[in-house]
């Protein structure tokens, strides 16, 4: 044992960065109680960086921290840490826990906690931030500060999930597979809607938010190791290996935004394409199609410029076409109108936007009005063209983003 205080502390940070969720995972499936499975864990961290820098960093840490951590509750945690006596305790809980449990012993019940996260009673809005703590040990105000809401109120809605989950007896299990499906695509919806939040910064200029994409591709591949006959985990995990892989190519030098189409493919990461590529076949294989694999399935349509030269627009719209049966959405039926502007012409894409104009989710939301100013503005609709730019960059909130935009307006000006 070292009983340097820098390395105790090194040893904490380090059981904190790799076992965190397992931790309080493995607890809070026994105490159904989120919060007080954190609360424990946390005493326990406590106690590690007090008695550690002084008798030395045990063998097995996370053994250690788990063993304290059931052993007590926070006021008598608070307690025995008061005197020697207490130290000496924490001492044979630590020999005892070495004795007793390896790493290797100890059961990964994260897959159960983020189903419980992600359960049905919880509200939606509240499942990524909640796995994103719970699993990932994100404090309420770096959750709070990625998806742009107040520290205080994001604090309140965790605090209020938690109680949900410990009043409501949500338990902590994989759901049956005859109700696995709206429970995992809570999961999954979750574990995308935090990689979205990393992706909408991609030059990491806001702190906060910076490993947000890649933690959602990390809870991608825990879901798909734990769960690799569900189709669907493997879409989700490609459909994110394919956006991330174009990561570098959507800024230039100056960090200006590169549209996908003039996007240097040399730049694209070749490796992450191939990954997602071979888990988008091993999810084909299962036979049973759904969002994430039909939305990769289209990522890979584009990567696939790189060898081809070319975008084959006519699949990828007969992909959107899939889409919009398996899961329309505003958000599909944008993407598809612009694809068939590509396929069969610009009047007919255009055509195809203004059947879901009256769609009210829409007036305030940036991609629709970006996607109906190019349109108009290739057909000449100079008028609606700069209205539907001035709408756009008054609701883009990345700066890189809103100059593109305003460029694209500036086009409609000289000309």
């Amino acid at each position: 044992m070292d009983g340097r205080p820098e390395m105790a502390r090194a040893a904490a940070e380090a059981a904190a960065r790799q076992s965190y969720g397992k931790l309080v995972a493995w607890l809070a499936a026994r105490m159904r109680d989120v919060a007080g499975a954190e609360d424990a864990l946390a005493d326990a961290f406590a106690a590690a960086l007090e008695r550690w820098p002084k008798s030395g960093v045990p063998e097995k840490p996370e053994a250690w921290l788990l063993a304290v951590a059931r052993r007590r509750d926070v006021d008598a945690v608070r307690r025995r840490l008061t005197g020697e006596a207490a130290r000496d305790h924490l001492q044979l809980i630590a020999e005892e826990a070495e004795a007793r449990m390896t790493n290797d012993e100890l059961p990964d019940e994260r897959l159960r906690l983020m189903f419980a996260c992600a359960h049905p009673a919880i509200e939606a809005s509240v499942r990524a931030p909640l796995i994103l703590q719970t699993v990932l040990g994100f404090d309420a105000a770096a959750i709070a500060s990625a998806f742009l809401v107040a520290p205080a109120t994001m604090g309140q809605r965790l605090v209020r999930a938690k109680t949900r989950i410990r009043e409501a007896g949500i338990p902590f299990r994989v759901p049956e597979r005859t109700e696995l499906g709206e429970r995992l695509d809570a999961v999954l919806e979750a574990i995308y809607a935090t990689f979205a939040e990393g992706w909408s910064d991609p030059a990491g200029t806001e702190t906060r938010r910076r490993n947000l994409a890649s933690e959602g591709i990390w809870l991608g591949r825990l879901v798909a190791s734990l769960m690799p006959e569900e189709p669907e985990t493997q879409g989700l995990l490609a459909l994110m290996l394919f956006a991330e892989a174009r990561r570098t190519a959507r800024r230039n030098a100056d960090g200006d935004f590169v549209p996908l189409a003039k996007q240097d493919m040399a730049l694209w990461d070749e490796k992450l394409i191939d990954e997602a590529e071979r888990l988008l076949r091993r999810a084909a294989v299962k036979g049973i199609i759904g969002r994430y694999q039909l939305e990769a399935a289209v990522q890979s349509a584009h990567t696939a410029r790189r060898r081809s030269g070319h975008t084959d627009w006519a699949a990828i719209r007969q992909l959107y076409d899939a889409l919009m049966a398996v899961a329309g959405s505003p958000v599909v039926a944008i993407n598809r109108a612009v694809a068939i502007a590509e396929d069969e012409g610009t009047p007919t894409g255009l055509a195809a936007l203004d059947e879901i104009g009256a769609d009210k989710r829409l007036a305030e939301y940036q991609p629709y009005w970006a996607a109906r100013a190019g349109l108009s503005a290739r057909l000449g609709k100079t008028a609606e063209a700069a209205e539907a730019y001035d709408r756009a960059i008054g609701l883009e909130r990345d700066p890189a983003l809103r100059r593109f935009l305003q460029a694209e307006r500036g086009k409609l000006v000289r000309n």
